[in-house]
């Protein structure tokens, strides 16, 4: 751990949300300490969650957040228009508009995840996708309201899904969707998406806020193995306690140096962040 460092310094926070910044109930009021210092200061807090685009815009509006976010496991990028007050493409990233962003394709086709998920069914493995559900099936699988079961159907680059098998049985459909050159990872349900993950995304907006600012220093937070990436790029990785207050092994495995945030959640989420706040300085 570094020592303290006085004055103000290029921070940059990237965190997941479920089970991180957000709680069982989807709330974060555990974590308004840190949040409003966060905000007080100027540092900005990246969003980086497997949730849909349209999921996370409803949440920015709750934070007032209006920083970049990453969406659907690092499979796109959203930069609110002018944020960076330089052209993307001469970053060295393609981009193209959408409404008020600009936007970083790092993923596959949704089409593409769908017609995966349907052979994975054909050979037998029982593999049931959001795309196959309902709202009201989402809603009563998530414990999400209706319209936000909604916003989590509206995905573009990653399926989540759920599978009934035995162990020895996820090691043989994570063969098969590697064979058919597509990614797997894991955190409240299976996800199938292309060659993208968090910690890709985390590392296109770290060298961009690092053309912006000079030099950056970065923290993530993360409670799961599908944040091991994201985790892994960051300078202070936070690994945030689960509900029976133990922490993600195969994280704790992986990620070199991690620090635990010593609570649940938000709850969690707020310790951490306030310690590492005051060790920079920021009060």
């Amino acid at each position: 751990m570094r020592k303290r460092s006085h004055g103000k310094t290029n921070l940059i926070i990237f965190t997941d949300l479920d089970g991180t910044l957000l709680d069982s109930e989807y709330s974060f009021a555990e974590a308004k300490p840190a949040l409003r210092i966060i905000q007080e200061n100027g540092v900005p807090l990246v969003l980086c969650s497997s949730k849909t685009k349209a999921e996370i815009v409803h949440c920015r509006k709750k934070l007032n957040n209006r920083h970049p976010f990453i969406s659907e496991n690092g499979c796109v990028i959203f930069l609110p228009s002018e944020y960076f007050g330089f052209m993307i493409q001469g970053a060295g990233v393609r981009g193209q508009k959408e409404e008020n962003y600009a936007i970083i394709k790092l993923g596959t086709d949704y089409s593409d995840l769908r017609r995966a998920l349907h052979e994975l069914r054909s050979e037998g493995f029982d593999v049931t996708g959001f795309g196959d559900m309902r709202i009201k099936e989402v809603s009563l699988l998530t414990g999400l309201r209706p319209a936000d079961a909604a916003r989590a159907k509206q995905r573009f680059f990653d399926e989540p899904f759920v599978f009934r098998g035995g162990a020895s049985d996820i090691k043989k459909m994570k063969k098969r969707i590697q064979a058919k050159g597509f990614k797997y990872t894991q955190g409240e349900f299976f996800h199938i998406m292309g060659n993208s993950d968090k910690g890709r995304a985390v590392e296109v907006l770290k060298d961009l806020y690092t053309k912006q600012r000079g030099e950056i220093i970065s923290i993530a937070l993360g409670d799961s193995v599908n944040d091991i990436e994201m985790l892994d790029k960051a300078d202070y990785p936070v690994v945030i306690q689960k509900q029976d207050r133990s922490y993600n092994s195969e994280v704790m495995k992986k990620v070199k140096g991690c620090i635990k945030s010593g609570g649940v959640g938000p709850e969690g989420w707020n310790r951490a962040v306030l310690k590492l706040l005051y060790q920079f300085g920021i009060e």
